[in-house]
């Protein structure tokens, strides 16, 4: 497949990188020198120039082009770029936008600016953000098969009931499955005796319910309780989405604003939230406002060092937990090393997004384990899947190591995988794959 990719941002890389090793890709960028990095870190053809302009297109080839993805930081130049490729070509276009607004003209018009496919990063980031708010220490959840199952990703504290345990005393769960753990920056496959250790990083895959408990279980009864109290900081996009989402599933959030005019508009807009205004960065107002005593603080200023500093404030006041939004994708893991519990990059969330479109060999879902690591795929199997017709322990002899069937769902039924389990035609697999093996075992899937 020919793709073409407007703009050589975080969010264009990260597809072009998860794309170069078997799709002939183009990215167009204006940044010479983002032209010239690409060009030796990547496998792909990079252009200088304007990705809205019909000769650029032309020289990146759009008349063979089967896709185009538009990802740079301005929604128009992303509007304009997919609208001109639609009406020289066939290519099916693609765009990121910031602006929700955008998004719902796209929604209620089917085709709107002549866009196949839009995501929307404060919609994405937002939406991940409740994900996470809504599983005690989770990291990340994603989730598959309409709902029906779930990953996530834990960190084990020391004082986690699971630290120390072997993968076979955790795992008391009936429909969850242990797929990996990470440690030290490495994918470790788990066996039954792969010892959990405290800092490891567990990634299971379930039920919702059973993943509901297996986080009630990893945090202490005595440090988290159920995400009832929840402060927002910040009055931003993903702000007001944050809280709405919150509302949506029955919680009254609180959300501190600085802009007066701006609080005012948010206080009207959800009539479910209590809006403050105020200056989040003012300890003093901070512990006036009891935000110690909240489940979760989620900061989602329009600065990174901010964010930093407020979460840092909650967590001394008393905060069980912060969720941070990190534009800067190198301060994720810095932040989290200093005291923020989850650092949430919105480029990262879209990148990820984008990605399900273009994973060769069908998949259905796609969900990216620490950027890339590894990648979890919802796969419906045919009758040519090396899954099909015989016990999962028979098929995994035939597997390279990393790789962990995680769930099936069967006619909308959750089927655990056990060894002697049969995978169907038809049955939607949900299976953890490392990112080593990954070309190797796609097209078998």
């Amino acid at each position: 497949m020919r793709v073409i990719i407007i703009g050589a941002g975080q969010v264009g890389e990260s597809i072009a990188s998860d794309l170069d090793r078997s799709h002939e890709v183009v990215v167009v960028e204006r940044d010479s020198n983002r032209v010239e990095d690409l060009t030796y870190s990547l496998d792909v053809l990079a252009i200088q120039g304007d990705g809205t302009s019909l000769s650029v297109l032309r020289e990146a080839g759009i008349d063979e082009a089967d896709m185009l993805i538009a990802t740079t930081d301005n929604d128009e130049t992303n509007i304009v770029a997919c609208a001109t490729a639609k009406a020289i070509s066939d290519a099916f276009t693609v765009a990121r936008v910031k602006n929700t607004e955008h998004l719902r003209t796209w929604q209620h018009s089917g085709d709107a600016f002549g866009i196949d496919f839009m995501v929307c990063t404060n919609l994405l980031a937002a939406e991940a953000i409740v994900r996470i708010i809504g599983l005690p220490a989770a990291r990340d959840v994603d989730p598959f098969a309409e709902g029906r199952v779930q990953m996530a990703e834990f960190e084990v504290s020391a004082d986690s009931p699971v630290a120390d345990q072997t993968v076979r005393e955790a795992d008391r769960f009936d429909s969850l499955t242990f797929a990996a753990i990470l440690r030290n920056g490495e994918v470790v496959i788990p066996r039954g005796e792969s010892v959990i250790s405290a800092g490891d990083r567990v990634v299971v895959i379930g039920s919702p319910e059973s993943v509901q408990g297996f986080s009630d279980a990893l945090v202490p009864a005595d440090s988290l309780g159920s995400p009832d109290e929840v402060v927002i900081v910040g009055g931003s996009e993903v702000s007001y989405h944050v809280a709405r989402l919150l509302e949506e599933r029955g919680l009254r959030p609180r959300l501190i604003e600085y802009d007066a005019d701006r609080a005012r508009r948010l206080a009207e807009q959800l009539p479910g939230t209590i809006v403050m205004e105020s200056d989040a960065t003012n300890a003093e107002f901070l512990e006036r406002e009891h935000v110690g005593d909240a489940d979760v603080v989620v900061s989602a200023l329009g600065s990174d060092e901010k964010n930093l500093l407020v979460s840092l404030l909650a967590t001394r006041l008393g905060a069980a937990r912060t969720v941070a939004v990190i534009d800067t994708p190198a301060y994720v893991e810095l932040f989290e090393a200093v005291g923020v519990d989850v650092g949430l990059n919105p480029r990262e969330v879209v990148a990820e997004e984008i990605t399900r479109f273009t994973h060769e060999g069908g998949a259905e879902n796609v969900a990216l384990i620490e950027s890339d690591k590894a990648e979890v795929l919802e796969i419906e199997v045919d009758r040519d899947s090396i899954l099909v017709g015989q016990p999962i322990r028979e098929v995994m002899t035939e597997l390279p190591s990393g790789v962990v069937i995680g769930a099936i769902t069967r006619q909308d039924e959750f089927v655990t995988p056990r060894g002697d389990t049969v995978i169907e035609p038809g049955d939607h697999v949900v299976v953890f794959v490392a990112i080593e093996v990954l070309d190797d075992v796609g097209p078998k899937l």
